[in-house]
C-alpha cells in the first residue's frame, strides 16, 4: 500500500486522549477513507464506519439525528453488534459534509465519550462557513489532507527513509548530489509531473506502468471535480465551473492570474462578483490559491490582497495530462521546444501547501514579478522562491531587484531549477527543482488548518 505521511498523524491522535475529534477534510480522491481505514483497522479491535453520502441517498437513517442517543440508535440498527467500549471502538463517519448537523453534534458526542470517534470530509470549508449553525469550539481538530507529495512518491518507488534522509542532509548542508544521483531523482521528478499524486493515478502507474490508463483516471477525477463542483450550487454552477476550466489555460499565461472579465466575458466585472465561486473552488481542494501581496514582509498575510489571485489546479498530473496527453516525451525528455514552467510553477504550489506554507506572490508593474513568497519563522522575514523549468535559471532581475530591497529585509531566496549543483551567490540560494520537498517543512503537520 502507498505510504502517506499523515497516517501517523492520524496513528498518534487516536492513541492520545485529546478529548478532541480529529477530522480530515481534503479534495475528493486523495485517499482520505483508504488511509483512516488503514489506521483504525490496526488500532482498534472494533472498526464501524458509516458513510453519509451513501446514508443520504439511501436509507437516511441520520438525516434528522440532533441528539446523542438518537444517534446511538440508528448507528446500532447498522453495527450494533460492534458497539463495544471507548478502548476499542472506533466510530468513522465519513463524507460528513453531506449531514453538517452532525459536526455539531460531534461535540455532544465526544462530551458523551462513550466511543472513540472520527471523521472525514470535503468542502468542509464551505459547510463549516455556511451550514453549521453551531461549530463545535474546542471538540474537533481539522487537519487537511492533500495528494501524494513528492517524497510519498519516492517511497512508493522504491526509495526507503534512509535515501530520503541523505537527500535532506543534503539540501541543509547545501551540498550537491553526485551526478548519477541526480539523474536518478530528476527522472522520478519527471514521472511524478506525469503521473501526480491521486493514489488511484500513483497505484496504476506502479502496477501496469501504462500512461494511457494513468491519464483515463486522471481525466476521469479532473471531469468529477468539475462536475462535482457544478451541482453543489445550482446558481453558481456555470462560473464555478468556467473558473475551474480556465486554470490551465491561466497558467499558460505571462502573468498566469486569473483575469476576472474573462470568466463570463462581462466588462466591469471584479473579483468581487465571484468571492463565492473561488471560495468553493479553494474549499473543495480542487484549486490552490496563491493572493498577490502589496508590501512582501514578515508576515506576509497582513499585506496580502485578495483581488489579484492565481489558481493552481491540486495535481500537478491532471495539469500534465490536459496539456500533453498521452505524450510523455514532452516532460520526460525535456525537450528545448515545450515551456514547462507552468507545470514546474504547479508542482512547487502543491509541495509547499502540502508542507503547510501559506502561498502568496509579488507582482509591481516597474519591478517585476516573483513566483512565491513564503514566510519564514525562524528568521521572522519572507523566502522569495523563484521557478526556473529552462536553462537561463540564472536570470531573474526582479528576484534580483526584490533580494536587494532593504524595506523588505530578505535573508535568503531560493532558484529552483534542473541544475544539479547547489550554489549560492548573494541571498540567492540555487537548488535543484526536487528539493523543494524540503522546502517549508518545519511547518508540516500534514497540513493542520486549525482546532475548533
Amino acid at each position: 500500500m502507498l505510504y502517506r505521511k499523515i497516517s501517523s498523524v492520524i496513528e498518534d491522535h487516536l492513541k492520545s486522549d485529546t478529548g478532541k475529534v480529529l477530522l480530515i477534510d481534503g479534495a475528493r480522491q486523495v485517499g482520505k477513507t483508504f488511509i483512516i481505514r488503514h489506521v483504525g483497522q490496526k488500532l482498534f479491535e472494533h472498526f464501524i464506519e458509516v458513510n453519509m453520502v451513501e446514508d443520504s441517498v439511501g436509507p437516511r437513517l441520520f438525516a434528522e439525528t440532533k441528539s446523542v442517543e438518537d444517534f446511538y440508535l440508528q448507528l446500532s440498527m447498522l453495527h450494533g453488534g460492534e458497539m463495544k467500549q471507548k478502548d476499542n471502538t472506533l466510530i468513522f463517519l465519513d463524507e460528513i459534509q453531506a449531514y453538517p448537523h452532525l459536526l455539531t453534534l460531534l461535540k455532544f458526542l465526544v462530551q458523551d465519550n462513550r466511543y472513540t470517534f472520527i471523521a472525514s470530509g470535503s468542502l468542509l470549508g464551505v459547510t463549516l462557513a455556511k451550514d453549521v449553525t453551531s461549530i463545535p469550539m474546542g471538540s474537533i481538530r481539522k487537519v487537511r489532507m492533500f495528494p501524494l507529495d513528492f517524497e510519498e512518491f519516492l517511497y512508493a518507488n522504491g526509495m526507503n527513509e534512509m535515501v530520503v534522509s541523505v537527500l535532506r542532509n543534503k539540501f541543509q548542508r547545501l551540498e550537491s548530489l553526485e551526478e548519477a544521483a541526480h539523474n536518478k531523482v530528476m527522472d522520478l521528478f519527471r514521472k511524478y509531473l506525469l503521473v501526480g499524486g491521486l493514489p488511484d493515478a500513483v497505484n496504476t502507474y506502479l502496477t501496469e506502468k501504462n500512461i494511457q490508463t494513468v491519464r483515463e483516471i486522471q481525466r476521469e477525477i479532473h471531469d468529477y471535480y468539475a462536475a462535482d463542483a457544478s451541482k453543489y450550487d445550482e446558481e453558481r454552477k456555470l462560473k464555478i465551473r468556467r473558473i475551474y476550466d480556465m486554470i490551465p489555460s491561466n497558467m499558460e499565461n505571462k502573468k498566469k492570474r486569473v483575469v476576472v472579465q474573462g470568466i463570463e466575458n462581462k466588462r466591469g466585472k471584479t473579483f468581487g462578483d465571484y468571492q463565492d465561486e473561488f471560495d468553493y473552488l479553494i474549499s473543495a481542494g480542487i484549486a490552490l490559491n496563491v493572493q498577490a501581496i502589496s508590501n512582501p514582509v514578515f508576515p506576509l498575510i497582513e499585506s496580502s490582497g485578495k483581488n489579484l489571485l492565481k489558481l493552481y489546479l491540486n495535481d500537478v498530473g491532471i495539469l500534465t495530462a490536459i496539456l500533453y496527453g498521452n505524450n510523455i516525451r514532452a516532460v520526460l525528455d525535456d525537450e528545448r521546444s515545450v515551456n514547462l514552467g507552468s507545470v514546474y510553477e504547479c508542482v512547487v504550489a502543491s509541495e509547499l501547501i502540502a508542507h503547510g506554507c501559506n502561498l502568496f506572490y509579488y507582482d509591481n508593474r516597474s519591478k517585476g514579478e516573483v513566483d512565491y513568497l513564503i514566510d519564514d519563522y525562524d528568521s521572522l522575514s519572507a523566502v522569495p522562491i523563484e521557478v526556473k523549468s529552462g536553462k537561463d535559471y540564472t536570470v531573474h532581475s526582479a528576484l534580483t531587484t526584490f533580494v536587494n530591497n532593504e524595506d523588505y529585509h530578505i535573508k535568503k531566496a531560493f532558484v529552483l531549477s534542473n541544475e544539479r549543483t547547489i550554489s549560492t551567490k548573494g541571498k540567492i540560494i540555487y537548488i535543484p527543482i526536487y528539493d523543494v520537498m524540503f522546502l517549508g517543512e518545519q511547518r508540516t503537520i500534514s497540513s493542520e488548518e486549525g482546532i475548533f
